[in-house]
């Protein structure tokens, strides 16, 4: 997508601010949440880029993937597109920035692909996720283990690492300035490799290289069965958060790790089930990694230790209701509209799973070489399309596919929140408007324009022009 496209684009964004997508159900506090959603990230894309939120920029891959996945490829596909191949270099031919997280970048492209059916797109996509990937496989990879190195998805910052990562001696923030810290494989890592193979699989299929799929899929199946044996244990059903350097395993419990590894399939159904029945959940919230490190507590919590990163619950959300928990999905969700409800109507960066109030952890870092309390940045993007996650792929189904958008509602949830209405949601060059009539947990009947079309609660929508009303039919 070529610049000069873009202010045009985000003059209708930045329109669109006051008329945005509207959610319309019996919960007052879901659907003021989600208008505060839908307006932080358009608020984020004030330069083109998908902002990380509050003070931040937008030259982050991991916040660019993970924001297109989890709401703006649907919502916003031009700015996606554009904030995609931002975080890229050599001419859209490599992908950018912090190397651990960088192969995260293939779950987004593909999702853009599938969400716009654009074949030059995915064609270069593809490259720029081929060459990556062979750079990470001769840099990063230990063959010992069978498991790539390097920091978990997200934690740059070293409190959310416990010793001999951490050295006491050490006064510098970032995890990379800690020399034990290259060596180590962590779990939400390797899940998200896992993943990107599969992916690559999928991009060589559509774009008939057949040879190279296969080649893609047998090393997501070696991949995965070097997890299972080195960061899960099948006896206590419990993943583990890293391997140090040392060939030591830190049997923390990883937040993103576990829902990655149940989202992506590492681990079978029923483990996924024992997995989130297991799972430790504070009263505000899954914490991103726990138990506390030696040198953290209850009242001095680490950054990347036992607070709440939202985006991170919206996941767990995720994977807790692929298991059928309902009821943990309902935790998360109706948690989220608490913390942002209470924290002046703000999606902020980080919440103390204990208290529930805004922090940004304990941390060292600057000039004293103390540890000190960060700042919860405010407005952050990947907060608020977390809880575009949970309303678009929870409560609505939406998924992207081939053949279209697939649409499976979950009646449950409709029905405990209330859904009446969401109007006004963008599909390519469309919209859509979806209303439930009854009030039973079971889908009687799909009508698109008034037409009858079934009564399967998967419903599969070409990509179209104009606007279409669906009606989901409930009853007991």
């Amino acid at each position: 997508m070529k610049k000069h496209i873009i202010p045009a684009i985000l003059a209708g964004i930045l329109a669109m601010q006051g008329h945005a997508q509207q959610l319309d159900t019996h919960n007052e506090k879901l659907d003021k949440v989600f208008q505060i959603a839908t307006q932080t990230l358009y608020k984020n894309v004030k330069d083109s880029i998908i902002k990380a939120g509050g003070s931040y920029g937008g030259e982050w891959t991991r916040d660019i993937s993970i924001n297109t996945w989890n709401a703006a490829n649907l919502l916003l596909p031009e700015v996606s597109e554009y904030s995609l191949w931002h975080v890229t270099t050599n001419h859209r031919t490599q992908i950018g920035h912090q190397y651990w997280d960088q192969i995260i970048w293939v779950t987004g492209a593909y999702d853009h692909y599938l969400a716009t059916q654009d074949k030059a797109f995915l064609k270069q996509a593809y490259i720029a996720s081929k060459n990556t990937m062979q750079k990470l496989e001769n840099e990063v990879f230990d063959s010992e283990y069978g498991l790539f190195t390097g920091p978990s998805v997200f934690n740059d910052g070293i409190a959310g690492y416990e010793e001999p990562i951490f050295d006491p001696k050490n006064t510098s923030s970032y995890v990379l300035d800690y020399p034990n810290a290259k060596p180590i494989k962590c779990l939400s890592t390797n899940c998200i490799y896992y993943h990107a193979y599969q992916l690559m699989a999928e991009m060589a299929d559509r774009l008939e290289s057949p040879q190279e799929a296969e080649t893609y899929r047998q090393q997501a199946e070696t991949l995965k069965a070097a997890i299972r044996k080195h960061l899960f244990n099948t006896a206590t059903c419990q993943l583990s958060y890293l391997i140090d350097g040392q060939g030591n395993t830190h049997h923390f419990q990883e937040g993103l790790g576990m829902a990655f590894a149940i989202m992506f399939g590492i681990v079978d159904s029923n483990e996924a089930k024992e997995i989130v029945d297991k799972a430790y959940v504070g009263p505000y919230g899954l914490p991103s990694v726990y138990p506390a490190f030696k040198r953290f507590s209850k009242q001095r919590p680490g950054r990347h230790n036992v607070l709440v990163w939202p985006f991170v619950n919206a996941f767990w959300a995720d994977a807790a209701l692929q298991t059928g928990r309902a009821d943990k999905f309902v935790f998360e969700l109706e948690n989220l509209c608490n913390l942002v409800l209470d924290s002046k109507s703000c999606f902020y960066e980080i919440y103390d799973t204990y208290t529930g109030r805004v922090c940004g952890g304990w941390q060292t870092g600057h000039e004293t070489g103390k540890d000190y309390e960060w700042d919860s940045i405010h407005d952050q993007t990947w907060s608020a399309t977390g809880f575009l996650r949970m309303v678009f792929r929870g409560i609505l189904g939406l998924q992207f596919t081939e053949n279209g958008l697939q649409l499976t509602p979950n009646p449950y949830l409709m029905k405990h929140f209330g859904f009446e209405t969401i109007s006004d949601l963008r599909y390519q060059q469309g919209t859509l408007r979806i209303r439930r009539t009854g009030n039973g947990n079971t889908i009687k009947e799909i009508r698109i324009n008034g037409r009858y079309a079934g009564r399967q609660t998967a419903l599969v929508l070409a990509p179209h022009q104009g606007n279409t009303e669906i009606e989901i039919i409930t009853g007991k």
